[in-house]
């Protein structure tokens, strides 16, 4: 009989060995890195766009709260943001039901709203306010915005909003 001869393949060939190399581990962590890289600007912009819009909001819902304050009480405007807010169940002049409690603390989704009565009527009654959105710091938002009982929202990129700024 013949006998078989090697073939000097050893048995460590035979049976792959199972893992990743260290070359393989630091491709997949500089992919994952490129791709943090590009996603977080992205996600930081787009969080200062919502909290842009939610304020927008904000100064529409204190708006439209004003003016059926307004037409409700016949008195024109409230002298603050917390006359407008309560819970509805029982609403009155100082507790009008009309915006949530966070807004009318003067504070939502990073930015600081400021309402200022500016004139009177004869009776002592708000005839005409102004209403600031202001970001709390420039990772909140860039834009300023202003508002007053005309209902149009105006903004500014530098500086707090007035009434001479551009309408949105």
């Amino acid at each position: 009989m013949r006998r078989l001869r090697s073939t000097g393949i050893s048995k460590r060939t035979d049976c792959q060995e199972a893992g990743f190399s260290l070359i393989e581990l630091l491709v997949v962590v500089a992919v994952i890195l490129i791709i943090a890289a590009i996603a977080i600007p992205n996600y930081v912009q787009s969080k200062m766009r919502a909290n842009e819009a939610s304020a927008v909001q904000s100064l529409r819902n204190i708006s439209t709260a004003e003016l059926v304050y307004s037409t409700t009480y016949g008195i024109n405007y409230s002298t603050g943001l917390t006359q407008l807010s309560g819970t509805g169940i029982a609403p009155d002049l100082n507790n009008a039901g009309l915006i949530d409690e966070s807004l009318a603390g003067g504070a939502k989704s990073g930015y600081i709203f400021t309402y200022t009565p500016l004139t009177t009527d004869a009776q002592g009654h708000t005839a005409t306010y102004s209403l600031t959105a202001n970001p709390q710091s420039p990772n909140t938002g860039q834009r300023h915005f202003y508002t007053d009982q005309s209902c149009v929202i105006r903004s500014n990129v530098s500086v707090p909003a007035g009434p001479t700024d551009l309408p949105l």
